[in-house]
């Protein structure tokens, strides 16, 4: 069996791929590299994304590109296709490199604000965009989708080491699912789909360059999608904690930035008014689907060097976005009214 570096330069004739991986990304094997004397970056992909996935990025990364937006776009293999399959069927892709500064966290309000400018960017150039995704994924942004996985979970593995952790927190979520929001709460917009830190390319003066990662675009709900942004964003301890608290400052902060071109956006008031359950509902899916990694130890992207397996991992995840999820419940009449007071107002 050929690895799939070795499949990648016979799709590639001429591609130099580096040794060591590349970024601090946990969903793909990504390496560095040079194709026809141009900077590249090749990866192997998940296989939770089909090859399908690629005909959805042809298709945003164009429409990025003729609206002036810096983005990476794929690169054919010889044979003209986007991408190729490795031995085990999972696709390999090269992309075109655009240079900039990734981060695990956002260090402050500056940052906050350029991410939100950048990505409010990103949808105005897509507000045109006339594609069907053909690539989708079950259960996105599903809170009951995820519950009824947990509750599977918790049936299947009541002799897990780590059932005893896992059960009360799934509990206090499971009390609590009556207040998130249902599947796609207002209309589908084009959206990126996984707007956390590390997804954003900044200049060395800050600025936001372009946004990566792009196995996730969909239509999607506006809420969602800038949910999961916030609470990325907004939790300046990072994920690998147990307990923390969303960073109002950080908060206000991108949403000072987002506003600068919201008015392109015209936001609807439903869609304005779903954002701060938008940020709760997302963290609690991500508590949901980490306790459910606990147990089934199948979380890709541990950590063995601080933690002795891939369910040790996974809960303190869990624990982390639940503590989140509270903080915003929390401090929701602060979020509601700094939404409020910085998003403009919807034109109808």
């Amino acid at each position: 069996m050929e690895s799939w570096i070795q499949t990648a330069t016979r799709a590639w004739p001429g591609l130099v791929v580096a040794d060591a991986p590349y970024g601090t990304g946990l969903i793909n094997d990504t390496r560095k590299g040079t194709y026809a004397g141009a900077p590249i970056v090749l990866q192997r992909v998940h296989p939770a994304f089909a090859s399908s996935v690629h005909d959805d990025i042809e298709a945003v990364t164009g429409h990025l590109a003729a609206r002036q937006m810096t983005t990476t776009r794929l690169v054919r293999t010889h044979a003209g296709e986007l991408s190729t399959a490795d031995d085990e069927g999972r696709s390999v892709r090269v992309l075109t490199f655009v240079d900039g500064a990734s981060r695990d966290k956002l260090p402050d309000g500056p940052a906050a604000e350029a991410a939100g400018a950048l990505v409010a960017r990103f949808h105005v150039a897509l507000l045109d965009l006339e594609h069907t995704y053909v690539h989708t994924r079950p259960g996105i942004h599903d809170v009951p989708y995820r519950l009824r996985g947990l509750e599977d979970a918790l049936l299947a593995h009541r002799a897990h080491r780590l059932y005893d952790a896992v059960a009360p927190l799934a509990d206090q979520i499971r009390d609590a699912a009556a207040s998130f929001l249902g599947p796609n709460p207002t209309r589908l917009r084009h959206a990126h789909g996984d707007l956390k830190a590390s997804n954003l390319l900044f200049a060395d003066d800050g600025a936001g360059i372009t946004i990566v990662d792009l196995d996730t675009i969909a239509a999607m709900s506006w809420p969602f999608e800038m949910g999961d942004a916030l609470r990325s964003w907004c939790n300046p301890h990072g994920e690998d904690v147990s307990s923390p608290s969303i960073d109002v400052g950080l908060f206000e902060a991108a949403l000072r930035g987002y506003a600068r071109h919201a008015d392109e956006i015209d936001l609807e008031q439903a869609e304005i008014e779903a954002l701060v359950s938008g940020v709760r509902t997302i963290a609690t899916e991500l508590a949901a689907r980490f306790l459910t990694d606990a147990l089934e130890e199948k979380y890709f992207g541990w950590d063995p060097t601080r933690y002795a397996t891939r369910g040790d991992h996974d809960l303190i995840r869990a624990r982390g976005q639940w503590s989140l999820a509270e903080s915003v419940l929390t401090r929701r009449s602060e979020l509601e009214g700094l939404v409020v007071r910085t998003l403009p107002r919807p034109r109808g």
